[in-house]
């Protein structure tokens, strides 16, 4: 399956790109099936499972479908649009999306939150469905949320398994894994960024990709700079104190002192990352990269690059993300990149090898040193867990996106000083991650029910 850079690096809206986007997205698309058969419904409803269900109160879940099903989208959403939607479909029970009739639906009582049904195609999984005046269900369809904001129906699921690693013949450089890539970027004399802006050109043209490519950093930075500048205390119920303005401006106040150690970089780089992982858990408007809960690492990662490194120009933020797209495509198409199937290696470790990667390579890295930037940094995200206390996006989720970042950088600056060649290649290490991810207990994988999840006192 070709994944397109706009595919793995999405604008969305928090917390969630599978618990949030992706049910806003699967509200759309059962909207627009009623349409396209020509379904007269007079009421929808819709049901959660598996991890949408166990953490989806945390994730905004239910106010996704909600909303979806009134015709919000996450590419285009507008918060004080949707409050007032919310307050509208609670008072008078009824959502009207464009293009359709209104439909009757209770967010109380056809919402339902179904802990005990398991629908076996993914562990984000929901069910819609629309009757008749006299209550008969007239159409029903399952969606699965498979990370990063993709949504395939139950029917697509065989589809998607059967698509992995196939690629439109007419791309140029078709590479399925990071060997073949590799072999690949040998035979042609290319970079990585080179064959994946090739691969990119059969949808658009080179100026509209330009612009394009620098429409998702621009959105990136631009959430970067609000999450440094807004304090206050995170929705949700944890009471957690949104720290990166803090952090921020202690940083600039110590700049220009000769005392300051040379570590304190970690917390530029920490900050810029939790910066935008709060915005993300305060439902503002972010980037997946590859997920909403990683969101932070890839632009923490190319903020420290552009501000830090004497050498930095602007222009490279394309081969940047480049770069990070082939390697995030090779994660999902080989294993994963969502936390409710194999954990958060899949969201934070994966965007730590997909930031790795594109620094290597904006620091005149070799294909080869890309590759083993990317395995480096996804080797030592190996069997993390997803356990979000309360379900919510933000612990431990904002930190592990500033230790992330560092990792990153660190991964390329260790594959820098070496030929590239590792003991463990980047497909050993998926295909691990992949494996992990299937040995590991539900209780870790986004469903809060092990882990710091149940360990805080607290909570």
């Amino acid at each position: 399956m070709f994944l397109s850079i706009f595919e793995i690096f999405k604008v969305g809206v928090g917390p969630s790109s599978s618990h949030t986007m992706g049910p806003m997205t699967a509200a759309g698309q059962f909207l627009e099936k009623l349409k396209s058969e020509g379904i007269s419904a007079s009421s929808l409803g819709a049901s959660l499972h598996g991890s949408l269900a166990f953490t989806g109160k945390g994730h905004r879940s239910d106010q996704a479908v909600v909303l979806g099903l009134d015709g919000f989208t996450p590419d285009d959403f507008d918060p004080d649009a949707a409050k007032m939607a919310e307050e509208r479909i609670a008072l008078h029970k009824t959502v009207k999306p464009a293009g359709h009739p209104e439909y009757k639906f209770d967010p109380e009582e056809d919402l339902v939150f179904d802990y005990e049904t398991v629908l076996t195609g993914h562990a984000n999984g929901m069910k819609f469905w629309a009757k008749d005046e006299h209550g008969a269900i007239l159409v029903e369809q399952i969606y699965y949320s498979i990370g990063g904001g993709f949504v395939a129906s139950a029917e697509e699921m065989e589809q998607v398994e059967a698509e992995l690693g196939a690629v439109p013949q007419e791309v140029p450089y078709p590479f399925r894994n990071a060997d073949h890539m590799l072999a690949l970027a040998k035979e042609s004399g290319k970079s990585v960024a080179q064959m994946k802006w090739e691969n990119e050109l059969i949808r658009s043209g080179a100026e509209n990709l330009h612009e394009r490519v620098m429409r998702i950093w621009e959105v990136m930075e631009r959430c970067i700079d609000k999450g440094l500048e807004t304090g206050g205390i995170l929705p949700g119920g944890l009471n957690v104190k949104r720290r990166a303005m803090g952090i921020h401006s202690q940083l600039q106040a110590e700049q220009g002192k000769n005392l300051t150690p040379p570590h304190v970089i970690n917390d530029w780089i920490a900050a810029y990352a939790m910066a935008v992982n709060e915005e993300n858990a305060a439902g503002g408007q972010v980037v997946t990269a590859p997920t909403n809960g990683a969101a932070g690492v890839v632009p923490a990662t190319i903020r420290y690059y552009l501000d830090h490194v004497p050498t930095a120009k602007r222009e490279d933020v394309v081969d940047f993300l480049l770069t990070a797209a082939a390697i995030g495509g090779i994660i999902k198409n080989n294993a994963s990149i969502s936390g409710a199937e194999v954990g958060c290696q899949g969201e934070v470790g994966s965007a730590s090898a997909m930031a790795a990667a594109g620094l290597c390579a904006v620091l005149g890295g070799t294909p080869q040193q890309v590759e083993n930037a990317a395995e480096i940094a996804l080797e030592h995200h190996l069997g993390m867990t997803c356990d979000p206390i309360k379900g919510l996006v933000q612990a431990p989720c904002i930190e592990r996106n500033g230790l992330g970042a560092i990792k990153a950088v660190s991964a390329a600056s260790l594959s820098l000083r070496g030929d590239g060649l590792h003991l463990v290649s980047l497909d050993a290490c998926v295909e691990t991650m992949r494996q992990t991810g299937q040995d590991m207990s539900d209780k870790y994988k986004e469903t809060s029910l092990g882990g710091l999840a149940v360990n805080l006192p607290a909570c």
